[in-house]
């Protein structure tokens, strides 16, 4: 048995800290707002994000980051706006060696930077370990068989963390490509809201898969660049990750990118929805595709429709007047 504090008491903390107590480990469970921890209380359950999902009994709920300074590990499933502020609040707590799991997906926002990065600046002394993969907190929570994966410059804590929460119905897989894993959980997420947008606009389930099998390929593109491996991309942190993405009503990305296809503005999309990761990751990986100069036109129009107004209509016919490539050369070779 070990001690694991979750730090994030939304569906995804949720469903990771059931994960971690169903091992045995004991679990707190750490949130910054003090109104959602006294509803937990009250309800035993987020009623929001989880309805139906209740905590198990020893489950600790706390809104004190100082109980990490005894947990073995500790896995981080905030929202990507609060990462790095997460992390400043936790360096002074945080002993030296702890395990550090970073379950949220996206870019830094202004320095572009990986969370991976993020995390190693402000706790220079842990062992940063990342997860991804195809995982939507509602099955997760209610222990519908999941596989993701776990990835670290150091492997051995990835293999620590594998141990820790490997399980029958949550499978844990290893992969030694960092920068991959985080490109493909980041990315997604702008694809998906994409893909909602095409379903939005009524255009049909070729162009959704269109989108999607394009939309990979432009990650691999920039990823590649930056020096993941293209199989990565087929995986679980891609592929897997993506499909889940665009094809659930769970995703709150595609959900989004719904409503605003049909018609709603960005900013009563994002109040409807609440925390949408692709929107916030949109101008991100645009600004990092410009950065590298690498060609990410569906980024792009995701970007120019999130953050400069254009018509999602007129966003998918300029995509379509983009010049075909060669469809079997490598991923990040080519056009649209």
């Amino acid at each position: 048995m070990s001690r694991v504090s979750v730090l994030g008491a939304g569906g995804w903390g949720i469903g990771l800290a059931l994960v971690a107590s169903r091992m045995n480990h004991q679990v707190t469970l750490w949130s910054f707002d003090q109104a959602e921890l006294e509803d937990l209380r009250l309800h035993n359950q987020n009623r929001t994000r989880l309805p139906g999902v209740f905590l198990p009994h020893g489950m600790t709920l706390t809104g004190d980051m100082a109980v990490a300074a005894d947990a073995d590990m500790v896995i981080m499933a905030v929202p990507s706006f609060a990462i790095r502020s997460t992390a400043k609040r936790l360096a002074a707590h945080l002993r030296p060696g702890t395990l550090v799991v970073n379950a949220g997906k996206g870019l830094e926002d202004n320095t572009l930077k990986r969370f991976s990065q993020v995390l190693r600046e402000e706790l220079p002394t842990a062992k940063v370990v990342v997860l991804s993969g195809p995982s939507h907190a509602e099955e997760v929570a209610r222990q519908v068989p999941t596989m993701v994966t776990v990835s670290s410059e150091d492997m051995e804590a990835a293999r620590q963390v594998q141990s820790l929460l490997s399980q029958t119905y949550f499978r844990v897989y290893l992969n030694r490509d960092l920068v991959g894993v985080e490109l493909g959980g980041a990315l997604k997420n702008v694809i998906a809201l994409c893909s909602g947008i095409v379903e939005g606009l009524g255009m049909g389930d070729n162009a959704k898969a269109a989108l999607m099998t394009r939309g990979l390929a432009e990650i691999a593109r920039l990823g590649n660049h930056l020096g993941a491996e293209e199989r990565t991309f087929a995986g679980l942190s891609g592929m897997g990750d993506l499909m889940v993405t665009c094809g659930s009503m769970h995703s709150r990305n595609l959900r989004a990118g719904i409503l605003i296809g049909r018609g709603t503005p960005v900013e009563e999309t994002v109040r409807q929805v609440g925390t949408v990761e692709g929107f916030l990751a949109a101008r991100a990986a645009w600004q990092l595709a410009c950065r590298h100069e690498v060609r990410m036109p569906i980024v792009e129009q995701c970007y120019l429709i999130c953050y400069e107004g254009k018509d999602p209509r007129q966003a998918v016919s300029d995509l379509l007047k983009s010049v075909s490539g060669v469809e079997d050369e490598p991923m990040w070779v080519g056009n649209l």
